[in-house]
């Protein structure tokens, strides 16, 4: 779903810069003497882009300024709800975890992170781990990245976390599947000496 919504952010956002390229060359060049494109609504570079009648046409009219405010605030009311969808986190804050007793618990997603992350950091080769819960509470998934050490092994490393840290993390929180995302990167050192 993510990744869907990521595909049609940037094809959405493609499709304007498109437009808005299109129309802003277009202007340039008719403003620079170019001879206008066969759908410009006007004949010249010294043609206004409303004249006095097209902008005075509708204003004793009583549904106009309504109207032209109305489509205003809608246009940035969306423009403000898709700006928060895209940077909103995806990030858990609880899952709930089934008791055996009939009324079940919350786990809070941070002491869930926290935990497989420092679990994580301690296993062999991993210098530094970052965990973030995602997705939905009855399907959650792990976003980490791990900082290898310079000399880890990153399969023995992967196949390390998924058994032992990641096992661990899905057995506590009751849950039937834990898909995970892992991303590797090696820590900096200093170039060794050779003697």
């Amino acid at each position: 779903m993510n990744a869907m919504r990521t595909g049609v952010n940037r094809v959405l956002l493609a499709l304007a810069g498109l437009l808005l390229l299109a129309l802003g060359g277009a202007v340039l060049a008719v403003g620079l003497g170019a001879p206008p494109p066969s759908w410009w609504l006007h004949t010249g570079p010294h043609d206004v882009l409303l004249t006095r009648a097209e902008r005075t046409r509708w204003r004793h009219t009583a549904w106009w300024w309504p109207a032209v405010i109305a489509a205003l605030a809608l246009l940035v009311l969306l423009a403000l709800w898709w700006l928060a969808a895209a940077v909103r986190r995806r990030r858990l804050t609880d899952l709930p975890v089934d008791t055996g007793d009939g009324a079940g618990a919350r786990l809070r997603g941070r002491a869930l992170e926290s935990a497989l992350a420092a679990e994580a950091a301690g296993l062999p080769g991993v210098a530094r781990a970052h965990v973030d819960l995602r997705g939905r509470r009855t399907s959650p998934q792990v976003r980490a990245g791990l900082r290898l050490e310079p000399h880890a092994v990153p399969g023995e490393t992967l196949t390390a976390f998924t058994t032992e840290a990641l096992a661990h993390a899905r057995e506590s929180a009751g849950l039937a599947s834990l898909p995970a995302e892992v991303r590797l990167t090696e820590a900096g050192h200093r170039a060794e000496r050779v003697v």
